[in-house]
């Protein structure tokens, strides 16, 4: 009975949580809309004695900036927004053999990136997936340039040349850069270089700026991006990890480590602060981008919504901005950072950045999951199925909790034994409830048996139930990742709904061992239902974790098939 009642305490607890997590996306207070005057949002200073400068308005996509306005503060500014067009630019392409970048002229800005050993799906998989975007549906850009207060400066919104249309990386290549080049009257110059390296998802982008006017340059490099959230699956669409996992931005610092900024806080709770050795970036499910500039540069971060402009709808804005590099007449000196773009791997984020693995969002379970992952990991190195792995992590987790499980059937196995003895009682007390009760326990007491001794095993096992639930709706390795004949995608449902059938078996060979004293009829019929609830609930989730519970099922089932042998030959 402890077992049933626990598979209901399971279901319960799984539909509960993903009905709030919907409620949550479908309900929650929708951002608030900024002044069109202001299409960066709230400038942020710099703390006291802080060398980055005050943070002021970058031109947002789609405007030009319009003459500076001088101030007093030594601080360079951006020029303020304008509302005229410019020139869209042309488009460039830069490859290597896992990222293929669109670059536009203007601003030397990355409008898309694919993943090319990525594809959209199993049924496409000549289609790489698509991070960065200019779709509206799914606009995400990323862009930077360069700031300077009274001097000229290439933004996001410059003009650049180059001098051709793709490049790619030759074979027997380990890198490849490409510069785009910025000229101004005055003397100045800028190359803006891309660097892409083999199998890597990182790009390096560094502006080398040229100062041959008559006196010093002083500027500043940012790095952004800017989205717009993903468009909601179907709130009844359950299985769809998308409808779960966080999109947004998140931030690393060395004092308050990972944290995640969700969409809806950037009006009322903007971010805003300095420190160096940290990074930003646009999280979503199983893909990030992240600008990680140099871990000794005091770097100043903020959030802000820039309003709907022209065809582009509200999009939401993670800036970095550099401290003040000073270019001496005649000098040549280049300021950069690494952008990355590509999926959350969670043994090759670490290289990246310190921190940038906390991007793979296990949510409350996470001290439980990354172990589990870890794990899951080491055994996919040896064996190099996902599927065979998971059974293999199963069977570990069963060999960890051998002794609770053995505890557990050993009771229920002496409740079985006990069963005509309490029939006997139920029918001599009838519906004398209180001294039926008194007299169950006194035989317990007897006996030895603890009736909710089967409890506690299954208790400590849900934990690592929702933790391998969120590794396999999250980690990206699992993406795709075949097991043998039918099943191609362990994080999708099972096509052909063999294993929750199989698992329906299971739990219906398991109902038959558990003994359900003092149970009323209706009682037993509400349980004997649970595996066929259990069955449909399982056939909408992912093939993995319905391995998971059936490999679980199966290796109990001959636990307490062995255990209730033993105990029913036996006179103890």
């Amino acid at each position: 009975m402890s077992n049933l009642r626990l598979f209901l305490l399971l279901g319960i607890a799984l539909v509960g949580m993903q009905l709030w997590t919907a409620w949550q996306r479908d309900y929650a207070p929708p951002p608030e809309q900024t002044a069109p005057a202001d299409s960066a949002g709230t400038p942020a200073v710099a703390g006291a004695g802080d060398e980055v400068p005050t943070v002021s308005d970058v031109p947002s996509a789609g405007e030009v900036p319009s003459a500076p306005v001088p101030e007093a503060s030594a601080a360079p500014e951006a020029p303020v927004a304008s509302t005229t067009a410019v020139e869209d630019g042309r488009r460039i392409i830069i490859a290597n053999d896992v990222l293929r970048l669109t670059v536009s002229t203007r601003g030397a800005e990355i409008r898309q990136a694919e993943l090319k050993t990525y594809p959209v799906s199993l049924e496409q998989k000549d289609v790489p997936f698509k991070l960065l975007s200019e779709d509206l549906a799914r606009y995400y850009v990323t862009q930077s340039g360069l700031v300077a207060k009274d001097q000229p400066a290439p933004d996001h919104t410059a003009m650049y040349s180059v001098e051709g249309e793709e490049f790619k990386l030759a074979d027997g290549s380990d890198a490849l850069e490409v510069p785009l080049v910025w000229t101004d009257p005055s003397g100045l110059s800028v190359r803006k270089i891309m660097r892409l390296e083999r199998g890597s998802f990182t790009v390096d982008v560094r502006h080398e700026i040229s100062n041959q006017t008559g006196a010093p340059w002083q500027g500043s490099q940012y790095r952004q991006m800017q989205r717009v959230p993903l468009p909601k699956p179907h709130a009844f669409a359950f299985n769809n990890p998308e409808l779960y996992a966080f999109v947004g931005a998140a931030v690393y610092s060395p004092d308050e480590k990972f944290k995640k900024l969700a969409f809806d806080n950037f009006v009322e709770e903007p971010y805003t602060r300095s420190f160096a050795g940290g990074w930003s970036a646009m999280q979503q499910h199983y893909f990030v981008g992240a600008w990680v500039p140099d871990p000794a540069e005091l770097t100043h971060y903020e959030t802000a919504v820039l309003p709907a402009n022209g065809n582009l709808p509200q999009r939401y804005l993670m800036r970095q901005k550099s401290p003040l590099v000073e270019v001496a007449p005649g000098a040549t000196q280049s300021i950069g950072a690494r952008l990355y773009l590509g999926p959350k791997l969670q043994n090759e984020l670490p290289k990246v950045a310190p921190g940038l693995q906390y991007t793979v969002d296990y949510g409350m379970v996470s001290f439980i999951a990354q172990p589990l992952f870890w794990i899951l990991s080491h055994i996919h190195t040896l064996v190099g199925n996902w599927g065979l792995s998971i059974i293999l992590l199963t069977l570990l987790v069963k060999l960890a909790f051998y002794r609770l499980s053995e505890s557990q059937y050993r009771s229920m196995a002496k409740m079985r034994k006990l069963q005509p003895r309490l029939e006997s009682l139920k029918e001599r007390f009838g519906d004398d409830r209180q001294k039926m009760a008194q007299a169950q326990m006194e035989l317990f007491k007897k006996e030895k048996v603890n009736p909710i001794g089967g409890c506690l095993p299954m208790l400590l096992q849900l934990p690592v139930f929702f933790a391998l639930y969120w590794v396999i709706f999250e980690a990206v390795e699992l993406r795709q990742a075949p097991f043998y004949l039918w099943i191609h995608d362990l994080s999708l449902q099972d096509p052909l709904y063999i294993l929750p059938v199989l698992n329906v078996a299971v739990m219906f060979f398991t109902q038959k061992l558990t003994p359900t004293p003092g149970m009323d009829p209706i009682q037993k019929r509400v349980l004997q239902t649970m595996p066929l609830i259990f069955g449909v609930m399982f056939a909408f989730f992912p093939a993995g974790l319905v391995l998971y519970w059936l490999s679980n099922g199966l290796l109990g089932l001959i636990q307490q098939v062995v255990i209730t042998r033993r105990i029913e030959a036996s006179n103890k």
